[in-house]
């Protein structure tokens, strides 16, 4: 009788399974996954839906802040979004998010909380611009 290599292979790895410390878990445990992989700052993300309103910071003797209506945009669905110039597709990986289409293509945001972005400068140093969801887009 002969022994394939595959089978005593297949074999010792299950032995192995039940000797070893945490008994003989699934390769795919969903929760042991979780625990051993470091969360990655790149991770693919979506922003809220809803609209954004954009506005530069004012000054003490008058407006807490000036809108600037043409950097507002609304976010949709499939990672997309529209402004009054026309609509496009972004990109979030992490906290950053690049609009990789449209009006607002190249343009690149950090995300600050769930419902605020600073635009970021093209040499990637943070810009005064803050963008707020205001409302769910209904």
């Amino acid at each position: 009788m002969t022994i394939r290599p595959s089978l005593l292979l297949t074999l010792g790895a299950a032995a192995a399974a039940v000797c070893l410390p945490g008994g003989a878990l699934a390769q795919d445990d969903s929760s042991l996954r979780r625990a051993s992989r470091p969360q990655a700052s790149g991770v693919l993300n979506i922003l809220r839906h809803g609209v954004w309103q954009c506005a530069l910071p004012g000054d003490a003797g008058g407006a807490a802040f000036v809108d600037v209506p043409e950097e507002g945009f609304r976010i949709g669905t499939a990672s997309s979004y529209i402004n009054a110039a026309g609509g496009g597709i972004y990109l979030m990986r992490g906290t950053e998010v690049v609009f990789t289409r449209g009006p607002k293509k190249d343009q690149r945001f950090r995300q600050l909380g769930e419902n605020t972005l600073q635009k970021l400068n093209p040499d990637g140093s943070p810009s005064k611009l803050i963008c707020t969801r205001v409302g769910n887009g209904n």
